[in-house]
């Protein structure tokens, strides 16, 4: 459900993130939804337009070689025509279908992806979705790269070389019940270049599994340099110059000889190590050397603690063999139900015949860990402590493979009573299985996600027309998705052979822009494809589709590394342990994913693919990224061993995980259903992971309750399938009380109590029982345990347990035995819906767009004292009353142009005669807009304010504009896209007016605007009129202790702009802002409209002559947002915040500072 990267149009703007020589990014303390922060308090935040449907709430290929290619790689006839490759019975687009995207970035990127990559660099698809991704697919910063965040170090790329980072303090923002944030910013501690260097860029000039080489030149000097996840090292050569490393302060040189100079700076130990007969001299900020005329040297960071001096000496028995490749191995050994996964370093010996290492082992590796002791000593990572290995040529990890299964067995509803309800249920949604909503690539997997969970229910329980008619919902589907031909351009597949990618059409989330979430959209079509394989398995040869639904697996993680038409596996970070989501990974806190649940989604679509159509290498990669991930989830989004997340984050999961930290967040909501359900869903028999470890199941569904303030009231099945996890009887109870609740939509009501209902039976999932089958899993109920194996094959088979408990499955069945003896299903071709031939073009319209919400959730409306309409909707006739009217619509006239800024052709809806005082907040808007399928257009929204009601517009807000995409249904837009520009400061009304104007951007497809009870705009006013307390503070002259840079002066906290415009200081402690309000005046309230970088104590202060200060206010505990105090009593002209703590790293910025007198 996700993209987890930002389309850059989508604010309006292309300004790079945070730059490297600005402080590290500040996380945003409260409200983070719908952006989440990765930029210098007070910059431009980068957003992703995910999930924003209003009902979501939430080449033959390709020409020539490649078509022979093909053929070898499936072992069936490649055909060709000028725009299609067939694959089987299937085929895909070789070119472009009309109106679509491609990726885009800086400069040719869209037609050149190699634009940024050197000769050296690998043939084939380049990768994407990596830690290090910015470099080569550069989005904003289009010379060099955002923060690379390899761990332990982080590194950004300059012109002058590579800076590093060893950051081991968190910056934690928000709150320990509502959104909150982790980080380890990139702050530089130096720079590593040749002397005199100035790249205009920085290169690509090779890649391996977890490993970069970053390439400058400035036509007289240049650098490689060979970095990577794990590395304590980086690997440099270099040509035209000494060695130069420019601390970010005067550096403490603790060793200094033999080539080798050991120094701390920011707090931390260095070590540089050059050839034999080298020398390091120091001046200042500058160390240098030349090398000894070799042209080679390494740099190490040392973990806190250690004895710098003898681990220094130990590293640089390795500093020489310079790692120049890594690449992964991984074997699933069916008998002991294990998979084992070696780590292998290449190395180059520089100087001497050293080849071993040292590496930095993540939690998930060192916890698995064989055949190796680690040393004491351990490096702070965003991912807790990383243990380090000397000496060595590769490691190797051991973990348990716990086991899949197609479903849930029917054991508990299988008859009486319960076969009643289920079937009901079954029934209600027999006649729209997949329930589709959008045609886009994501939620058409949504939709036949949600068919083939009901195809493998119905099947359990014989109820065979059910079960075909999903099945055929699949089928039909599918075969449209598979057939390409000339003209079509929806429900496609068009293979890009410069990107090395397969793109769906429609697109969505940036699946085509950025390469996002390829993992996501596509393991719903595999999952589909498997369920259906076991009922069809002729549909799945690679005479007919089977070949379809293979490219689609190695576009999103190619598990086979001869076939250089895709990157080997895009999504999945091989060192990491987990996916990466967004494309580029442009963002200062590096890449990100959100939804790991539909990433191992993925992972078990392809072990049910592999083990439905007998392809082991396909199903070995799946057990190798579901196993591996699991674990990394384990660690990094739930922290279950309560070791990795810093102390005083306050949250028990995260919902999204960054490369720099994690984020109590998501993309597209702020409340906590969402961002715990969101590493829930999609629930499936590839789910069970979630459930290795019961009691955390209950702390972390106690913390939604927590920080909910009761109950979930949105997507309670995903959240009570979940606790079902744990606590099967209860999540029974929840359902049972309150089944009148609307699905999740990728879910059914007989999908989700079929799940509630027989895990209440089964119990917990049992980890510590596995099989010789990958179809398998052991539950355990009060100490009695359930044994369960699923056999889609047609034979029969014997299943052993490790506990040498044996059963024995008849070919095309599920068996359980222990505490429940059931058989069920005829999952091997024993099903036989009717096929249907697919449309040779797609629909000629789009599905129905759905009505949005009557009241949105995002914006809840405000409760106003006194008769004051605050809330006021949009109306068909212009109208902006207090009061909703029926839902209707209006057409806002297509751009043709470029009005950015200029309302043209507006939909306007006015109100008169308002009479209301100003509560000191800001405007804020829900619109409901739809383009249908109209690819580039935006909306855009300006809100003017006439506060006499004389003509003259007294405040003009414009805001940045909207990108709609082309996916049939009303998306929302919020004045969270935040502010283009305003004039004027907010005043009471007075008889006055206000003036809501939408109009199209650009694009030329006209959009639908939902009115009546639809689209609405919530006013910062209340009805009190009477002895209204002013701002005094307004524009008045400031003085401060300290500013962070010119950008953010203190008279920038008085200017009435509340979202763009800010004081912010120092970073230290304490700091004042004073304001002169020109006389005295009594003081009764100060509200302070704090930034991201907030105070958590300080003391609201009064003074006669701005020398003698008598406190009025003392705060503790501040948590940021807006500090609105009340009821003060004091007077005096002068008026200051005196800030005593700070509550993040960064020092303390505010947007307004208002004083209040009657």
């Amino acid at each position: 459900m996700r993209s987890e990267s930002a389309l850059t149009t989508l604010t309006g703007n292309t300004a790079p993130p945070f730059s490297p020589a600005m402080p590290a990014p500040a996380p945003e303390a409260k409200h983070m939804e719908p952006s989440i922060r990765s930029v210098t308090p007070g910059g431009e935040p980068r957003r992703a337009g995910r999930r924003r449907q209003s009902w979501a709430r939430h080449r033959a290929l390709v020409l020539g070689s490649v078509a022979v290619l093909a053929a070898a790689l499936f072992g069936i006839a490649v055909a060709q025509t000028a725009q299609a490759g067939t694959v089987g019975a299937g085929s895909y687009l070789d070119s472009l279908p009309a109106g679509r995207s491609v990726p885009a970035g800086c400069g040719s990127l869209s037609t050149n992806p190699r634009q940024y990559v050197t000769a050296n660099a690998p043939a084939g698809g380049v990768p994407t979705n990596d830690w290090w991704s910015s470099l080569l697919f550069k989005k904003f910063d289009c010379s060099y790269s955002e923060p690379l965040h390899a761990h332990p170090i982080s590194y950004d790329t300059l012109a002058g070389g590579l800076g590093f980072s060893y950051n081991t303090t968190a910056a934690i923002s928000g709150s320990a019940t509502g959104p909150g944030e982790f980080h380890y910013p990139y702050v530089q501690d130096m720079l590593v270049g040749v002397a005199g260097l100035n790249s205009p860029d920085t290169k690509v000039d090779g890649w391996s599994d977890w490993t970069v080489t970053p390439y400058w030149s400035d036509g007289a000097r240049t650098m490689k340099a060979t970095i990577g996840h794990g590395l304590p090292f980086a690997y440099f050569q270099i040509t035209g110059g000494n060695a130069q490393l420019t601390t970010a302060a005067t550096p403490t040189v603790w060793s200094n000889g033999g080539g080798q100079i050991g120094f701390n700076v920011n707090g931390r130990d260095y070590v540089a190590y050059a050839p034999t007969g080298s020398t390091w001299s120091v001046s200042g900020t500058s160390i240098s050397s030349s090398l000894n005329g070799q042209g080679f040297f390494s740099v190490a960071v040392l973990p806190a603690g250690a004895d710098r001096v003898a681990l220094a000496n130990t590293y640089g028995q390795y500093a020489h063999a310079h790692v120049t490749g890594t690449r992964v191995s991984y074997s699933y050994n069916q008998a002991a139900s294990t998979l084992n996964t070696t780590y292998t370093y290449l190395t180059t010996a520089r100087q001497g015949s050293q080849t071993a290492t040292v590496a930095a082992l993540y939690p998930h590796q060192w916890n698995s860990l064989t055949g190796a002791t680690p040393l004491a000593n351990t490096y702070t990572s965003a991912r807790g402590q990383m243990k380090i290995l000397t000496g060595i040529g590769s490691f190797t990890t051991s973990m348990k493979y716990t086991g899949v299964l197609p479903e849930i067995p029917a054991v508990a509803d299988s008859s009486g009573g319960d076969l009643t309800t289920i079937t009901n249920y079954l029934n209600a949604v027999a006649g729209n299985p997949a329930d589709f909503r959008g045609d886009d690539t994501y939620w058409t997997g949504k939709g036949l996600g949600r068919a083939a969970r009901i195809a493998e229910i119905a099947d359990q329980l014989n109820l065979t027309s059910i079960r075909d008619t999903a099945l055929s919902t699949i089928r039909t589907r599918l075969n449209d998705w598979f057939t390409a031909s000339a003209g079509k351009t929806s429900r496609v597949f068009y293979y890009n052979s410069a990107w090395g990618t397969l793109l769906g059409y429609p697109a969505s989330y940036g699946s085509d822009l950025e390469l996002n979430d390829h993992h996501f959209h596509y393991g719903y079509f595999v999952a589909a494809a498997a369920t259906l394989a076991k009922f069809d398995p002729t549909w799945a040869t690679n005479s007919q589709y089977g070949g379809m639904v293979d490219l689609l697996i190695r576009d999103a993680n190619n598990y086979d590394r001869t076939d250089t038409r895709f990157p080997y596996l895009r999504d999945f970070d091989i060192f990491a342990g987990h996916d990466w989501a967004a494309g580029h990974g442009a963002f200062g806190a590096g890449n990100n994913q959100e939804s790991s649940s539909e990433g191992m989604n993925f992972a078990n679509a392809l072990i049910q693919w592999g083990q439905a159509t007998g392809n082991a290498a396909v199903r070995d990669a799946g057990i190798f990224i579901y196993t591996t991930q699991s674990a990394a989830i384990a660690e990094y989004w739930f922290d279950v061993r309560n070791q990795n997340f810093p102390a005083a984050f306050g949250h028990n999961t995260v919902g999204m995980v960054w490369g720099d930290g994690g984020a109590y967040a998501t993309w597209f909501s702020g409340e906590p259903e969402m961002i715990q359900g969101i590493n829930m869903l999609p629930i499936t028999g590839g789910h069970f992971y979630l459930g290795d470890n019961p009691a955390y199941v209950s702390t972390n569904y106690n913390e939604l309750v927590t920080n909910n303030g009761g109950a979930p009231t949105v997507w309670q099945d995903i959240l009570w399938e979940f606790l079902a996890l744990g606590n099967g009887q209860t999540a029974l109870n929840n359902f049972n009380a309150n089944s009148g609740f609307t699905s999740e939509e990728g879910e059914s009501k007989a999908h989700t109590y079929h799940w509630i209902r027989n895990l209440a039976a089964l119990g917990n999932v049992d980890t510590t029982i596995t099989a010789n089958h990958p179809l398998a899993k052991v539950f355990n109920k009060s100490g009695v345990r359930t044994y369960v194996a699923s056999n889609i094959a047609n034979t029969a088979i014997t299943v052993t347990f490790s506990n040498g408990t044996t059963l024995s499955v008849p070919a095309c069945k599920t068996v359980t035995s222990g505490a429940f003896t059931w058989t069920g299903g005829n999952a091997c071709g024993g099903g036989n819906p009717t096929p249907s031939n697919p449309p040779s073009n797609p629909p000629s319209s789009p599905p129905a767009s759905p009505s949005p919400p009557a009241s949105p959730s995002p914006s809840p409306s405000p409760n106003p004292p006194g008769n004051f309409a605050a809330t006021r909707y949009l109306v068909s006739g212009g109208g902006l009353p207090g009061t909703a009217g029926g839902a209707g619509s209006v057409t806002v006239a297509a751009a043709n142009g470029n009005w950015d800024g200029v309302p043209t052709n507006p939909q306007v809806f006015t109100a008169t005669g308002l009479t209301a005082t100003h509560n000191g907040g800001a405007t804020n808007f829900d619109m409901y807009v739809d383009a249908g399928t109209g690819v580039g257009n935006a909306t855009q929204v300006r809100v003017s304010y006439d506060f006499t009601g004389n003509g003259s517009w007294d405040r003009l807000e414009t805001y940045n504009y909207f990108p709609t995409d082309p996916v049939a249904g009303y998306e929302h837009y919020t004045q969270a896209f935040g502010v283009k520009t305003s004039t004027g400061s907010f005043a009471n009304l007075a008889n006055g007016s206000v003036r809501v104007e939408i109009w199209s951007a650009i694009g030329s497809t006209s959009t639908t605007l939902g009115v009546g009870n639809q689209s609405r705009v919530v006013l910062p006013y209340t009805g009190t009129t009477s002895q209204p307390s002013v701002n005094v503070a307004l524009n008045k002259p400031v003085l401060v202790s300290s500013t962070e840079t010119a950008a953010y002066p203190g008279s920038a906290a008085v200017d009435g702009n509340a979202t763009t415009t800010r004081w912010s200081s120092a970073f230290s402690d304490p700091q004042t802002i004073r304001v002169d309000l020109g006389q005295t005046y009594s003081i009764s309230r100060v509200r302070l409209v704090w930034e991201a970088a907030y105070g958590s104590a300080y003391q609201i202060q009064t003074s006669p002559d701005g020398n003698t200060w008598t406190t009025i206010r003392s705060v503790t505990g501040g948590d940021g947002g807006v500090d609105d105090l009340t009821g003060l009593s004091g007077s005096g002209r002068y008026v200051r915040v005196n800030a005593t703590t700070r509550a993040t790293a960064w020092g303390y910025s505010l947007f307004e500072f208002e004083v209040y007198a009657p």
